[in-house]
């Protein structure tokens, strides 16, 4: 039994999901959710800090606030698609799913409720 294991262990992985292997992995992975993932998080931010007139029905800082509302989704969304994909899947924790999931509500009600 101890040759044979040494002999397995000579062999190279071909398998990434190792537990040793996903610390870098999830470093390289999260490079490009974090681009996404921050300037999504500043236009809610945005949106947020808009505050329209709520006489006028066509004042522009509601335009804007919908706008930023809906690209703030948009960038969450497309960062979810990238997370979705079975390699990130396995890769990545459920943190990463739940605060983009949050602030994307948020930015989505604030673009409804304007």
């Amino acid at each position: 039994m101890g040759s044979y294991r040494d002999a397995r262990l000579r062999l190279p992985r071909e398998d990434i999901g190792l537990p040793e292997d996903r610390g870098c992995l999830r470093l390289v992975l999260a490079v490009p959710l974090v681009a996404l993932y921050v300037p999504a998080a500043y236009t809610c931010c945005l949106a947020l800090a808009m505050r329209p007139d709520p006489d006028s029905p066509y004042d522009q800082l509601r335009e804007d606030a919908r706008f930023l509302g809906g690209c703030s989704v948009f960038l969450y969304l497309l960062g979810l698609l990238i997370t979705i994909t079975p390699l990130y899947r396995r890769t990545l924790t459920r943190w990463w799913f739940a605060a983009p999931a949050l602030i994307a509500t948020v930015a989505y009600v604030r673009a409804r409720t304007v």
